[in-house]
């Protein structure tokens, strides 16, 4: 049955002049008294008509041919960036579909709208004249990642110091130790590869994989550490570049100072020229990148032809002796030597080398497609890097023995008697040099072994300035780039200066220019033994955050997680993380304790400080599973009074309209209950509804250090809002059971109706099950035309933070508590949590108590005894004997003045007649209702009277809330008990009234 509004029977002609707005084969009618005054009127068009069907119709380009708002998918609507020259194309909210609100003539079409047919197919950028900016260096997989990452792999280990590990713990524990290290870095590739391709990778590298999934504390701490890391590994390539110049000039007796001060000479106009090429561009760096990969292909080449070539005497000398079978079972096994030499002090030198793998990851910004370059190149580099490590030390291993003189003149007749060791088989005698430990060759003394087994040694040279150039030069690359984008970020103030980029690759200047101090600081040192410790450490502890985030990822189920990569296991990236951590320790615990150290410090300060940046961390996942897994898990928990806490629903409207309420309540209930805040939105107009669900009150209360949550709801009245509160709000367990809201000052000039509703939601709150609880201060709690504060659905005004008497240090005050009925103990118990915050600690608590004058003793005896029992640290017992004497008569004229504008003066009234008076005014009190609570209501001037005497100069003063009856006590009647009660107090005071059942015990069970 169709609408009577909207029916096909209502199809008309569009006409500018027609009341109604036609849409598709429907005409909808709009009375003037339903029309939305928040809709523009919208153009008249027919969707379905043949005019409107033409390349000249605005929707008709964004869809399938169907003339309408509405838009295909695309991937423009989901980018964060736009083409340069065209506008960001955006998909139409949810109003502009239910509601036309497009201004044409305010709002000029895109640009791709304004192209001619011609020019449409062509797919041009426009810029209004101007020229289109340079475009980036750009690398693919091969050129981008895999070279980067060989090269920086291929470094100064493999020329300079894999035949000294390998004569130090021989082939088997050589290879086993490379074995590790691929395993290590395998995982972590993989790890990579999965992290980058969930998602759309940016420059910054391993920081921007870790910070965007584990989130910017952990990610900002590893950023600074990966990118010193770097800076050192620039310092240890060219130390290897500057040993081997200085070998050169020593072997043609050429020295410019001291063989030490020369490498420290060498290696600072080594950085310095590498600089140079650095700053002049990724393109320049890329071109001198795949000159130094040839270069290392032919000293490879070079070196695996230069084994099989007989030896000539000369090289026989040095200890050389082509493929041996027994030199080959001798080298098989350690021969450690040094006090350093161990199977871990190798590992900590050899185990940079392995630090390449994330050469590529690093200048992910300048790759052309980041989620296919990683895990390819990456990948393949570590395969190929990892067989040419085993290659070289199997076969030098098979060549070369470890001790020999470089003199021609030790050999002997083959079969001597006073001869030791390998060489003696081949006529060689390298005895005494061996005893003494003065050889200067052989596989153990000599760092140049490479450029001795080769057939043409310059080309291991060259192959040594290859490898050594290209990773110092990769490090110099990467350091920066990752210091960049960390930079950007902002998590660490006084950085900001070094991530400014020039150029049309956006160069980091200052950046390089710190990462080269860096490197100079260490190429001091000159020792490339001391440095490759330092540089694994750090390396390593990248490595277990890269391979825990993976984990982490995975583990939380995130929908989010959608790696491209799928050839990963969780259970790997924990292991490959677990196996850092310890190798870390194995190697050199002190500076483990370092790197860890400083991972802890900048971790320690990012959760201080709380970065203002969200990236949809793996850790923001694991948050809200355990947060969803314990709240369902409470389900399973019946409750126990031992375990009962205040979960207060309060009553705040926008929080920072009462600030003294939220201060209150956060104060009891941080760190052990919930807190919500509630905000009733009373017919909202449309434009207000966002306000509803707006993150600016979190953000308030968030910047006030307030742990609570807000919730608001649209409704006709205050009454019926908060009824969908306290029935709505809450996840299982964690359901507030305590409703706080102020007091109403203005209700005596307020319409009769709203104090109506106001006294509904207390008798509501019991119907509901709930405790009570409203706060009164002398000068009010809502301070909203004071700040004239603004409200707005995208953002409150957070800096406007007022200060209220509970932010203050209270001293030596008091806090009176008037336990004059038992409630459940809900008085007693809201005083004493806020007793436990530092601001009220010093403050001494008094329990007032009714009682009769001739039973004095008895009655504070019992509740000392009482109160010890809850254990609940107050001593102080006043018993109130004169609580039921007359008030003064001036008090007792002024209530009845309080009251006298809502009496119905109905007199002897028959009943019919005083309920038919009441029909429209139900908050008028009856002669009959005064008289039957005439008791109760001069309790309540009295009490006023005893608050004034002793608690004057409270802190608080807390006080049990009295219960009308349910139709028997008028709204007027109530309010005006809780305002005679607490009318010219000076001290804020707190109306309690719990829900009649226990929330504090004695039991242990």
């Amino acid at each position: 049955m169709a609408d009577p509004a909207i029916s096909e029977s209502s199809v008309v002609v569009p006409n500018s002049g027609t009341g109604g707005l036609s849409h598709g084969r429907f005409r909808i009618s709009n009375d003037e008294d339903t029309k939305n005054i928040y809709c523009q009127p919208e153009p008249i068009y027919d969707s379905l008509g043949a005019n409107n069907l033409t390349q000249n119709s605005t929707f008709y380009l964004r869809t399938f041919g169907y003339n309408t708002l509405d838009v295909v998918p695309s991937y423009e609507h989901y980018a964060n960036s736009q083409l340069p020259g065209e506008e960001k194309k955006n998909r139409p909210t949810l109003e502009d579909l239910r509601c036309y609100m497009m201004d044409r003539g305010q709002n000029p079409p895109p640009l791709y709208e304004n192209r001619t047919d011609g020019e449409r197919g062509k797919g041009e950028i426009q810029l209004s004249g101007n020229k289109l900016p340079e475009e980036p260096v750009r690398f693919g997989w091969i050129k981008g990642v895999m070279i980067r990452c060989m090269l920086n792999i291929w470094g100064v280990i493999l020329y300079l110091r894999l035949s000294w590990i390998t004569a130090q713990a021989g082939i088997a524990l050589t290879w086993l130790i490379v074995v590790i290290s691929v395993i290590v870095t395998s995982i972590t590739g993989l790890s990579i590869s999965a992290i980058s391709t969930n998602g759309k990778v940016k420059s910054g590298g391993t920081y921007f994989l870790i910070s965007r999934s584990l989130g910017p504390e952990l990610g900002g701490s590893i950023g600074i550490i990966f990118a010193f890391a770097n800076a050192v590994a620039v310092s240890l390539h060219t130390v290897g570049f500057a040993e081997t110049v200085r070998d050169l000039l020593i072997a043609y007796n050429a020295t410019i100072v001291d063989p030490t001060n020369d490498i420290r000479i060498i290696g600072v106009i080594t950085v310095t020229v590498l600089l140079g090429i650095s700053l002049a561009g990724m393109e320049w760096e890329a071109k001198a990148q795949v000159g130094f990969f040839f270069v290392i292909m032919i000293s490879f080449a070079n070196y695996f032809v230069g084994t099989l070539i007989p030896a000539s005497k000369e090289r026989q000398a040095k200890g050389f002796f082509s493929y041996r079978a027994d030199i080959f079972a001798q080298n098989f096994l350690p021969n450690w030597r040094g006090d350093d030499a161990s199977f871990f002090g190798m590992f900590s030198i050899f185990f940079p080398s392995a630090t390449g793998i994330l050469a590529g990851a690093n200048i992910s910004g300048d790759l052309k497609d980041p989620a296919v370059s990683i895990p390819k190149g990456t990948l393949s580099a570590i395969i190929w890097t990892a067989f040419s490590y085993l290659a070289i030390s199997a076969t030098i291993g098979s060549c070369v023995i470890r001790d020999a003189s470089g003199s021609v003149n030790d050999t002997i007749p083959i079969g001597s008697m006073d001869c030791e060791g390998l060489a003696c088989g081949y006529g060689w005698n390298f005895t005494e040099c061996a005893q003494t430990g003065t050889c200067k060759y052989g596989l153990i003394n000599n760092y140049q072994t490479m450029s001795l087994v080769s057939g043409f040694a310059p080309l291991i040279t060259a192959g040594i300035f290859g490898a050594t150039l290209s990773s110092a030069l990769a490090c110099l690359v990467s350091a920066p780039k990752v210091f960049q984008c960390l930079c950007k970020d902002n998590l660490y103030p006084g950085i900001g200066f070094f991530g400014k980029g020039y150029g049309k690759n956006n160069e980091p200047i200052y950046s390089y220019l710190l990462t080269y101090t860096i490197a100079i600081g260490f190429i001091l040192i000159a020792d490339l033994n001391m440095i490759a410790p330092i540089i694994s450490n750090f390396f390593l502890c990248s490595y277990a955050l890269i391979n825990f985030s993976c984990f982490h990822a995975s583990i939380t189920n995130s929908p989010g997680w959608r790696p491209s990569f799928r050839y990963y296991n969780k259970w790997a990236s924990l292991f490959g993380a677990v196996i850092s951590v310890v190798i870390m320790f194995l190697l050199t615990w002190w500076a483990a304790l370092v790197a860890v150290g400083i991972v802890g410090f900048l971790l320690a300060y990012a959760l201080y400080k709380k970065p203002a940046v969200n990236w949809g961390s793996s850790i923001q996942a694991g948050s809200y599973n355990m947060a969803l897994s314990h709240s369902v898990g409470l389900n399973e928990v019946d409750d126990h009074i031992k375990n009962y806490r205040p979960q207060c629903l309060v009553l705040t409207g926008p929080p920072n309209f009462r600030p003294a309420l939220v201060d209150f309540v956060g104060t009891v209930t941080k760190n052990h209950s919930l807190m919500v805040c509630g905000n009733v939105l009373i017919d909202p107009h449309k434009e207000k509804l966002p306000e509803v669900t707006s993150n600016g009150h979190i953000k308030w209360l968030t910047k006030r250090k307030i742990k609570s949550f807000y919730t608001g709801v649209a409704a006709g009245d205050l009454r019926s809002g908060t009824q969908m509160l306290m029935q709505a709000v809450g996840l299982g367990r964690m359901k507030p059971n305590v409703l706080v809201m102020g007091y109403k000052r203005n209700w005596q000039s307020d319409h009769p109706q709203k104090v109506e509703n106001y006294i509904g939601i207390i008798y509501d709150s019991f119907d509901f099950n709930y405790g009570v609880c409203v706060m009164r201060m002398k000068q009010g709690l809502d301070i909203s035309r004071m700040m004239q504060a603004y409200v707005d659905s995208s953002a409150v005004v957070v800096e406007q933070q007022a200060s209220t008497i509970f932010q203050l240090e209270q001293g030596k005050k008091t806090i009176d508590i008037y336990w004059l009925f038992d409630d459940g103990g809900l008085t007693l118990l809201i005083p004493y949590l806020l007793t436990r915050k530092k601001r009220w600690r010093n403050c001494k608590v008094r329990v007032f108590v009714g009682g009769q004058i001739n039973r004095m003793d008895e009655e504070r005896k019992a509740m000392i005894t009482l109160l010890s029992k809850f254990r609940l640290g107050f001593h102080e017992v006043h018993v109130l004997p004169d609580i039921n004497q007359k008030p003064c008569p001036e008090h007792v004229k002024r209530f009845e003045d309080l009251i006298a504008p809502y009496r119905l003066n109905d007199g002897f009234k028959d009943e019919a007649i005083v309920n038919e008076l009441r029909k429209d005014c139900p908050w008028k009190i009856s002669d009959e209702e005064i008289k039957k609570n005439k008791t109760k209501s001069l309790r309540q001037v009295r009490l006023n009277e005893i608050l004034l005497d002793y608690s004057r100069d409270a802190a608080l003063i807390v006080v049990t809330m009295p219960v009308a009856r349910k139709n028997k006590c008028p709204s007027a009647l109530y309010l005006a008990w809780l305002e005679t009660l607490s009318q010219n107090l000076r001290p804020p005071i707190l109306l309690i009234r719990g829900n009649q059942q226990n929330v504090l015990t004695f039991y242990c069970q």
